[in-house]
C-alpha cells in the first residue's frame, strides 16, 4: 500500500511539474519571472491624402514617424476632402490632416458635434486664406482691379475673357471638388465674370506660369501657405469682409464676401485612440508652424523633391519639435 501511494505522489508531482511549464509557455516572463501577455499586434494607420501639396507633405512627415518612431505600418489614401468623413466615421480612414474649416462648417456640425463619429484632432498649426489673386502688372496698370468693385466694368472684367467665356471675364478655379464659393460671390456681387475650372492645383499653377510668361490677364482662386508667393507678384483682389452672416447664407446659395481666416485643423476616427494610443497622441500632438509648412511646399514644388523628401529634411532640421510629438 506504501509503495503504491508513493507512486501516486510522483505522478501528482510530476503533472504539477507540467502544468507550471505550459503555464510559463503561454505568456511572456518579465525579469521577475512573471508571465505576461504577448502585445497586440500593431493595426495598419490609414492616413487620408487630399489633393493638394501641403497635404501630402503633412502625410509624408506623419508617415515616417509612425513608422519610424512607434513601429507601425501605414497606408496613405488619396480621397477628396469631402469623402473623407463618412470614411472616417466608418472607421476606413484614421486620420486626416488639414481641414479647413471655411468649407467644412456642414461636415464638422454632422459628423462631430452631432454624431460623434469623428473626433477633432487638435490644430495643425498653419493658418490658411483662401482669396482671389491677380498679378500685380494688372493692379500697376488698372488700379480698379484691386478691388472686387472693379469686374463690375465690363471693359475691365472683359480683360480677362477667353473663348470659353465670351464677353465675360474668366474666373480661374481649381479642382470642382474643392468646396468653393466664388459663383456664389459672383452672381451676388453682380460681377460679369464666369467661373471655369482647371481641375488640379497643378493646372492652376501652370496657368499662372503661362499668364505671367507673357504678362497676360489672369483672375484665379488660390490660398496661402503656398510656395507661388515667393515665385510671383500677386495682388490679393479685396472683396467685401468676412462676417459670420455672411456664411449663413452659404445653404441659400448667398455668400457675397470674402473667404475667412482658416486655423487648420486635423480629425480622428474616434476609435484610434484605443486601437493605437499612440499613434493617437502623435498624430494630436502633431503641430508646426505656417513657415515651416511652406518650407516644405517650396521644396516640392520649387526644388522638385518628393513630399517624401522634404518630410526627411524638415524632420532631420526640427528634431526637437517632433520629439515633443512622441508619447
Amino acid at each position: 500500500m506504501q509503495s503504491n501511494r508513493s507512486y501516486r505522489g510522483g505522478a501528482l508531482m510530476a503533472l504539477l511539474v507540467l502544468l507550471a511549464i505550459l503555464a510559463g509557455c503561454s505568456g511572456t516572463a518579465t525579469q521577475g519571472g512573471t508571465p505576461e501577455a504577448a502585445p497586440a499586434e500593431k493595426i495598419t494607420i490609414k492616413l487620408a491624402e487630399n489633393a493638394w501639396t501641403g497635404a501630402r507633405v503633412n502625410v509624408a512627415v506623419a508617415k515616417t514617424l509612425l513608422e519610424e518612431q512607434l513601429g507601425y505600418q501605414v497606408e496613405v489614401v488619396t480621397i477628396d476632402e469631402n469623402a473623407q468623413w463618412p470614411a472616417l466615421a466608418r472607421g476606413d480612414i484614421h486620420a486626416s490632416l488639414e481641414v479647413w474649416p471655411s468649407g467644412h462648417a456642414e461636415n464638422v456640425t454632422q459628423y462631430i458635434t452631432e454624431q460623434s463619429v469623428v473626433e477633432r484632432g487638435g490644430l495643425l498649426g498653419p493658418v490658411g486664406k483662401i482669396g482671389w489673386y491677380i498679378p500685380t502688372y494688372m493692379v500697376n496698370q488698372h488700379p480698379e482691379l484691386a478691388t472686387w468693385e472693379g469686374f463690375k466694368e465690363p471693359e475691365l472684367a472683359a480683360l480677362f475673357s477667353t473663348a470659353e467665356t465670351g464677353d465675360k471675364g474668366q474666373f480661374l478655379a481649381g479642382d470642382p471638388s474643392w468646396v468653393q464659393y466664388d459663383e456664389q460671390i459672383i452672381e451676388n456681387l453682380g460681377l460679369n465674370l464666369q467661373v471655369v475650372h482647371a481641375g488640379s492645383e497643378e493646372a492652376l499653377v501652370a496657368a499662372l506660369d503661362a499668364a505671367t510668361s507673357r504678362e497676360e490677364p489672369i483672375l484665379f482662386y488660390f490660398y496661402t501657405p503656398h510656395s507661388i508667393f515667393n515665385r510671383y507678384e500677386l495682388t490679393e483682389v479685396e472683396l467685401p469682409p468676412y462676417s459670420e452672416e455672411c456664411y449663413a447664407k452659404e445653404s441659400d446659395g448667398g455668400v457675397d464676401c470674402a473667404y475667412p481666416p482658416d486655423e487648420l485643423f486635423k480629425i480622428l476616427w474616434p476609435g484610434l485612440k484605443e486601437s493605437a494610443p499612440d499613434a493617437y497622441h502623435l498624430l494630436n500632438e502633431m503641430t508646426y508652424s505656417t513657415d515651416d509648412q511652406i518650407q516644405m511646399i517650396a521644396a516640392v514644388e520649387v526644388e522638385e523633391q518628393s513630399p517624401e523628401e522634404a518630410a526627411a529634411a524638415w524632420l532631420e532640421a526640427n528634431k526637437s519639435t517632433w520629439e515633443s510629438w512622441l508619447p
